[in-house]
């Protein structure tokens, strides 16, 4: 049985630490601040760590200590924020290749939530 509210935790902060990554990494292509800023970028990794951490933590205890779980969902919370997040502030286009890796992140995420 599934703890909803653990999953739910997990997911948040997984959630919030992939946004947080994708702006630590790639926002330097955008964002002079973040480039000129180059060790206060790289001290965040601390704290997103910690998010990281967390998330794992909640998602193995909302699958009653299975850690496969937890990575799976992890790969296709980031696949899906890296994807928004690449269109809505590069510009990137989705291309059908992308569709389809999104659509493949969504199935691995709903056989990780919804098979018994």
């Amino acid at each position: 049985m599934v703890n909803i509210n653990n999953l739910l935790i997990g997911i948040v902060f997984g959630i919030l630490a992939q946004i947080l990554t994708f702006f630590q990494l790639q926002g330097q292509l955008k964002f002079d601040w973040i480039k000129d800023h180059y060790w206060l970028t790289v001290l965040t990794g601390i704290p997103i760590s910690m998010l990281f951490m967390f998330s794992v933590k909640n998602m193995i205890s909302a699958f009653g200590g299975e850690m496969w779980p937890s990575r799976l969902i992890g790969f296709s919370i980031g696949a899906m924020v890296f994807t928004w997040l690449s269109w809505s502030v590069f510009s990137e286009p989705l291309t059908t290749k992308t569709y389809v890796c999104l659509f493949l992140s969504f199935m691995i995420l709903m056989i990780q939530l919804l098979w018994k």
